[in-house]
C-alpha cells in the first residue's frame, strides 16, 4: 500500500508517516508538503524508503495527479473550514480512500454530504479519526453499545493535553481552529435536533467512579457525527477540561471576536501567547485533571434501569496532540476500510478491533485489554475503583487526586 501524507512536514503528519512507513504492509510514504525542505527532512528522518514533494493543496489538477500515485491519502492539513472539503473533492476525484483529522463541524457536515459522490466514485472516506474527534467516537460508541437505549451522549478531552510538540509564537492550524470554534455558535443535540448555541458553556459531567466534574462544551464535530450514526440520540455535547485560568482568556477572546474588538487573526495571535504561556508537562495536566484526559460517557437505559456507562482512553501513544491525534490516524489506515463513502469513525470501526490495533503503538506496549477503561452507575463503588486502576493513565490521575 503506497500512502499519501497531505501536510506531512507537520507534527499530526510526521507522527502518522513515521509509523506508517515503519510497517510492513506498506510500500511507500509520499510525504508531502507546501514546505518541500522540511517534507525532505522528514522522510529522510523516518526512512523506509519514503519520499518527499511539494504540494500546494489549492492547486487541484497538482493535487489530483499526486493522489493517484498513492492508493490512500491521510489529510493533516488544517484549519479543516479552510481546506478539507475541498481536498476531499480532489481526493474524490483521482478515485483514491482517504482519511482525516478533521476537527471543525462545520466541513464536517460538508464531507459527509459528498458521500454519495464518493460512493459513486468508490472511495471511502473516514473524516475525523484523530483523537478528539475520532478515538474519543469510538469510546462513545462502545459506551452506546452497552445500553439497551441511548438518550444522552458526553465526548470530553483535556485541553492542556492538546499541545503541540514544539511551541511557537505563531498560531498554529490548531490554534485557528480553536479561536473560530469559541468565536462562533457550535452544533450540538438537544431535544433530539441539531441547535447551535454560544460555546464553552459550563457542563457538568456526572463520571461513574469519579464523580461530577466541570466541562465547557467547545465546537467539535462529535454532536454532528454520532447523532446522525445514532439518531435516536436526544443530547449531545462535547466538552473541554481545563482550569479557570485557561477558559476565561478563551472565553474573553472569543467574546472580543464576537463583538468586533478583534479580528480572528489577532486573536489567534493572543491564543498563541497563552498556549506559552500554559504548563508542558502531561503531569501537569493530570494534576488539573478531575476527569480522564479523553473519554465519553452514553447515559440510558439497561433492562428498564436508568443507567451511565463510561469509556476512558487507558492507554495512549504518546503524551502529545501530534501522536495522539497522528497515531489514530495511521491505525485507521492500516485498517483498510471498504465501504465507499463518507463516513465518521463510529460508523466504520469496531471499537474493540480498534482499540487492539492502536494497543501495540502506545507507550509500553500495553495488553489490549487495558486499552479502554469502563465504568457504570449500576456497578458498586469497588467495582468502578477496579476498574478505574485498569488504565496506566486514568491509574495516573486517580493517584494525583487522592
Amino acid at each position: 500500500m503506497r500512502v499519501l501524507v497531505l501536510g506531512g512536514a507537520g507534527e499530526i503528519g510526521r507522527s502518522a508517516a513515521k509509523m506508517l512507513a515503519a510497517q510492513g504492509n506498506i510500500e511507500q510514504v509520499v510525504v508531502a508538503d507546501l514546505d518541500e525542505a522540511k517534507a525532505g527532512a522528514v522522510a529522510e528522518e523516518i526512512g523506509h524508503g519514503a519520499r518527499a514533494c511539494r504540494i500546494d493543496v489549492t492547486d487541484r489538477r497538482r493535487l489530483v495527479a499526486l493522489v493517484r500515485e498513492c492508493d490512500v491519502v491521510l489529510n493533516t492539513v488544517g484549519p479543516y473550514f479552510r481546506f478539507g472539503p475541498g481536498i476531499l473533492s480532489a481526493v474524490i476525484e483521482a478515485g483514491r480512500n482517504y482519511l482525516d483529522v478533521c476537527d471543525d463541524p462545520a466541513p464536517t457536515s460538508t464531507m459527509l454530504d459528498m458521500n454519495e459522490q464518493a460512493a459513486a466514485a468508490g472511495v471511502t472516506a473516514v473524516i475525523g479519526m484523530g483523537a478528539s474527534p475520532g478515538v474519543a467516537n469510538l469510546l462513545a460508541r462502545k459506551a452506546i453499545d452497552a445500553l439497551d437505549q441511548v438518550d444522552s451522549v458526553v465526548t470530553g478531552w483535556n485541553l492542556l493535553m492538546a499541545q503541540p510538540k514544539q511551541r511557537s509564537w505563531r498560531p498554529s492550524a490548531a490554534i485557528v481552529h480553536g479561536i473560530e470554534q469559541v468565536s462562533a455558535p457550535i452544533p450540538v443535540i438537544r431535544g433530539n435536533a441539531q441547535v447551535r448555541e454560544k460555546p464553552l458553556r459550563k457542563t457538568t459531567v456526572d463520571y461513574p467512579g469519579m464523580g461530577a466534574a466541570t466541562g465547557w462544551t467547545f465546537g467539535h464535530p462529535e454532536p454532528v457525527t454520532l447523532a446522525r450514526t445514532f439518531p435516536e440520540i436526544v443530547d449531545c455535547v462535547n466538552v473541554a477540561l481545563a482550569p479557570r485560568y485557561v477558559i476565561a482568556p478563551l472565553t474573553a477572546l472569543g467574546s472580543s471576536v464576537r463583538s468586533g474588538l478583534l479580528s480572528r487573526e489577532r486573536a489567534a495571535q493572543l491564543a498563541a501567547i497563552v498556549e506559552n504561556a500554559l504548563p508542558s508537562s502531561p503531569v501537569a495536566a493530570l494534576d488539573n485533571g478531575t476527569l480522564p484526559p479523553l473519554f465519553a460517557t452514553a447515559t440510558g437505559t439497561v433492562d428498564g434501569v436508568l443507567t451511565t456507562i463510561a469509556c476512558a482512553l487507558g492507554q495512549v501513544p504518546g503524551l502529545n496532540m501530534a501522536e495522539a491525534t497522528g497515531i489514530p490516524l495511521a491505525v485507521g489506515a492500516l485498517l483498510e476500510v471498504d465501504r465507499p463513502g463518507v463516513h465518521p469513525p463510529e460508523a466504520v470501526f469496531e471499537p474493540d478491533e480498534f482499540f487492539r490495533e492502536l494497543a501495540p503503538f502506545c507507550v509500553g506496549n500495553p495488553r489490549p485489554e487495558s486499552m479502554v477503561v469502563v465504568t457504570n452507575s449500576q456497578w458498586s463503588a469497588q467495582v468502578n475503583a477496579a476498574a478505574l486502576e485498569c488504565g496506566s493513565l486514568v491509574t495516573a490521575l486517580v493517584r494525583a487526586r487522592s
